[in-house]
């Protein structure tokens, strides 16, 4: 929940005072940024040096109070192509050293002029390493960030940090899930349709897919599979998305049903997490989830190591030693992260379906995961042959 008063970032630029205080009653103080007013979410932090208006706009960030590790942020601005979705979707920002004059001939405005367009709550001059080393050492946690000039005691503001739900069994992926079906259509020759169930897509990922000479039916997360079947899909995605995919019965049923029909099937992120409940696998709650553009993960298939973009906090609880037999066939771990081992990706033996935990389309880069789509474009090759 956000609340704020929007004004003109350079008139209040150090001005206003702001409060960011964690549920465990750690405290920090320093100056508004963005809108001013209050926000609660769940504190977590991106070590991303790029790439924050992606980052920003990315709704598997919903009902997340977002710390940027890299020291100083907004030097390249805002500009009205780089969005992922309709609007920024974090619940508040939170930066050490502000860009003071935005520099790119892409921007149209400034970072923080654009936080209070959009209302969104931030705080700036804090020591961003030391709370990620407490976030890292406590985990993630609820948070609230207050400014304005006339902030409440600290224990009233802890107490209504502590009164806000945990992420732990949120279910929000219909909350930023597109409520009309729209779709992108395929650039150049159309070889493929593909019905894509947003559960929070990112603008990129059906643009790689259209790049690919595929058709895309982006289609609401409740969508059914007549929904689904209606558009003669050639393959079905499952996108990225907030919450907690154990709240997710929907979605995996409608996998289910996909898989039941052996249709070339991938998912990225919280399809993952969908096609590992799907399975009979369990998820979990990580204790400070992976976000960035520099997380190391091993194709298990291939023995390469790529660097890759990831937004997560929930994992797929499946074993990494041996192949397991599910409803749907034989499968295992196709990916693992090489920091902690947790699964980053799974993949079916006996049919075509597979996904990862990180994202592919990585508009912000790194590219090392962009075959992952030349991956689905072979299953649906292999499958109309």
């Amino acid at each position: 929940m956000t609340t704020s008063t929007k004004g003109n970032a350079s008139q209040r630029k150090g001005v206003s005072p702001a409060v960011l205080v964690l549920e465990d009653g750690r405290v920090f103080r320093g100056r508004a940024y963005g809108a001013v007013g209050e926000t609660f979410g769940e504190a977590v932090f991106s070590t991303g040096m790029t790439g924050y208006q992606e980052t920003l706009t990315d709704p598997s960030y919903d009902r997340q109070i977002v710390v940027a590790t890299a020291p100083q942020i907004g030097n390249t601005g805002w500009n009205d192509e780089d969005d992922e979705s309709r609007r920024i979707w974090v619940s508040g920002y939170v930066v050490r050293d502000p860009a003071r004059v935005p520099s790119s001939w892409r921007a149209t405005r400034s970072l923080d002029d654009e936080l209070v367009a959009q209302g969104v709550v931030g705080i700036s001059g804090i020591d961003t390493r030391a709370l990620t080393r407490h976030l890292r050492e406590r985990g993630s946690m609820r948070a609230g960030v207050f400014s304005g000039e006339a902030i409440a005691p600290d224990a009233e503001l802890l107490a209504r940090v502590q009164a806000q739900p945990h992420m732990k069994g949120a279910s929000l992926y219909e909350e930023v899930a597109t409520q009309e079906a729209y779709v992108v259509p395929a650039v150049g020759e159309k070889r493929f349709t593909v019905a894509a169930i947003d559960l929070g897509i990112k603008g990129m990922t059906p643009h790689r897919m259209a790049e690919r000479g595929i058709e895309v039916h982006v289609l609401p997360a409740t969508a059914t599979p007549d929904d689904v079947y209606a558009v003669a899909p050639d393959g079905v995605f499952f996108s990225n998305g907030p919450g907690d995919p154990a709240t997710a019965d929907g979605p995996v049923a409608l996998m289910q049903a996909v898989l039941e029909r052996r249709t070339p099937l991938f998912g990225i992120c919280f399809g993952n997490q969908i096609l590992g409940r799907a399975l009979g696998f369990g998820t979990y709650k990580l204790k400070y989830g992976h976000r960035g553009i520099n997380q190391p993960v091993q194709d298990r298939t291939t023995g390469k190591v790529e660097v890759t973009a990831h937004n997560h906090g929930f994992a797929v609880d499946a074993p990494l030693d041996k192949v397991s037999e599910t409803d749907f066939g034989r499968a295992e771990v196709s990916h693992v992260c090489l920091n902690d081992d947790v699964v980053e990706g799974l993949q079916l033996l006996d049919q075509p379906a597979f996904s990862v935990q990180y994202h592919p389309e990585a508009a912000a880069g790194p590219h090392d995961a962009a075959y992952l789509f030349d991956r689905f474009v072979s299953l649906m090759e292999g499958q109309r042959a």
